[in-house]
């Protein structure tokens, strides 16, 4: 793909052009959702990505930094929403650890070590839920329990795509909170 190209679609993106960003979303759609289906995601994990990625395009773009690509924009874009969503997958895993609050039953096949971190875990998971905002708790809750942004949005009172950027957010914070605490890192030295 020539450079002509990319900076016709970038100019395309700032300036918000439907066309545009109509043929952008066709043509790169379905890689992205092949992917992120390939590797344990969900269709809204699909659309929470690619969304993530236009808005990181879209500054990209409209701070210049995209003026030198030399690569086929659609190669950057795509390349930009598997690494978003690799680190996705991987931050969820701490997630996991909500399992944990619901499942306090000892497992008999698990040594006494792997009990007490597992617990631990759990302890350093919710010291940090319980200190985010109560629609972000409620939020999440509804997150973890499997709901659809739509029965979330529903329940909550916002928008469907308000709602998705709030989870979004919340997720990241809370994620955030439990990397940072030096108890989170002393489990992982484990």
């Amino acid at each position: 793909m020539n450079s002509t190209t990319n900076k016709h679609i970038i100019k395309g993106i700032i300036a918000g052009d439907h066309q545009t960003l109509k043929s952008f979303y066709k043509k790169d759609l379905t890689a992205v959702r092949r992917f992120i289906l390939k590797y344990n995601g969900t269709t809204e994990d699909v659309e929470d990505v690619f969304q993530e990625a236009m808005v990181l395009l879209y500054h990209k773009a409209r701070s210049g930094e995209l003026e030198t690509l030399e690569a086929s924009i659609h190669a950057y874009f795509i390349g930009i929403c598997k690494n978003k969503w690799r680190n996705q997958w991987r931050k969820q895993r701490i997630l996991e650890y909500q399992e944990l609050r619901e499942n306090n039953t000892l497992d008999p096949s698990e040594s006494i070590v792997e009990t007490l971190t597992k617990a631990h875990q759990q302890d350093v998971f919710q010291k940090h839920f319980t200190r985010l905002s109560t629609s972000s708790k409620q939020i999440l809750q509804l997150f973890f329990e499997g709901k659809s942004m739509k029965d979330i949005a529903s329940r909550i009172g916002f928008t469907e795509g308000y709602t998705r950027k709030k989870k979004h957010i919340n997720k990241e914070r809370l994620i955030q909170m439990v990397q940072n605490d030096p108890a989170f890192m002393e489990l992982m030295v484990r």
